[in-house]
């Protein structure tokens, strides 16, 4: 297992320019971290020499940027704006090839306002499997997340509701479009995460561990001190032969102490669970 994070905490302090991103990747650094997640909504700009120079820092640092974060929204009810989130999609793509990144995380799409289950599933499908083979082609493994909402966004996901997510899951099965689990969203919109995690288990190429204070409702804690089942997922992703890369979602906007806390937690549980496994 390799441990990385995505610093939602340090989002606003980041958009504002309180914080750069050199300061993320020295945190990161610091915490021990094998990697550094990052968020397009930071990109400055999408120069190759720019992206590079993020890299050579990362690499300064001590760390890689294993995923970049992105947010498209295929299910937007306008052609014209869907073709657009695939041309914003390629883009991202490239830009991931300048950073070093190896995973893309993608999503469905908002649940905007009038658009059908069928019509938002059918949106969503197309647009995730648009650009698997450039993906595949630039050595980027696109990941697609049971996502809450994005950084920006006005709506929730359109496959928040976890019946709409493995839908999406199931008519993208046999391309190569990998799983970006999250051990929260699903708990957060009432669903059963052991349960969904189960129908995806061998499509998850990335955990995001992320940690609510109670079921039903979006409200993040330290990871450790809410009530995600986070032994039995890492129980069941071990069982299945996973060993690769965990992302922290830290979003309890703790503080330096909150992503210590974490990152502490999270290794001493991944070889609790793999004892329990044992």
């Amino acid at each position: 297992m390799k441990l990385s994070c995505l610093p939602v905490s340090l989002y606003n302090d980041l958009s504002a320019g309180r914080l750069t991103l050199a300061d993320w990747f020295y945190l990161a650094g610091r915490l021990g971290l094998d990697g550094a997640d990052m968020s397009v909504a930071h990109l400055a700009s999408r120069k190759a020499a720019d992206l590079a120079q993020l890299r050579a820092l990362a690499g300064a640092a001590g760390v890689r940027i294993v995923m970049l974060v992105t947010y498209a929204d295929f299910t937007q009810p306008d052609p014209a704006q869907r073709r657009r989130q695939l041309d914003e999609l390629k883009a991202n793509i490239e830009a991931a090839t300048y950073l070093g990144a190896s995973f893309l995380r993608v999503t469905a799409g908002q649940a905007h306002p009038g658009v059908d289950r069928a019509d938002g599933i059918q949106w969503a499908v197309e647009g995730l499997t648009s650009a698997l083979d450039l993906a595949a082609g630039a050595g980027i493994t696109l990941t697609y997340e049971n996502h809450t909402i994005g950084y920006g966004w006005t709506h929730y996901d359109f496959s928040q509701p976890a019946d709409i997510f493995l839908e999406i899951v199931a008519r993208t099965s046999g391309t190569s479009l990998k799983i970006l689990f999250d051990t929260a969203n699903n708990l957060a919109s009432g669903d059963d995460p052991l349960a969904v995690l189960e129908q995806v288990k061998e499509r998850v190429a990335m955990l995001h561990v992320n940690d609510i204070r109670r079921a039903g409702q979006f409200e993040p804690v330290v990871v450790g001190t809410g009530v995600v089942p986070l032994l039995e997922i890492f129980q069941i992703i071990q069982a299945g032969g996973f060993d690769g890369w965990i992302s922290i979602e830290e979003a309890s906007r703790t503080g330096e102490a909150g992503f210590q806390q974490a990152v502490s937690y999270v290794r001493q549980l991944w070889q609790q669970a793999s004892g329990a496994a044992g």
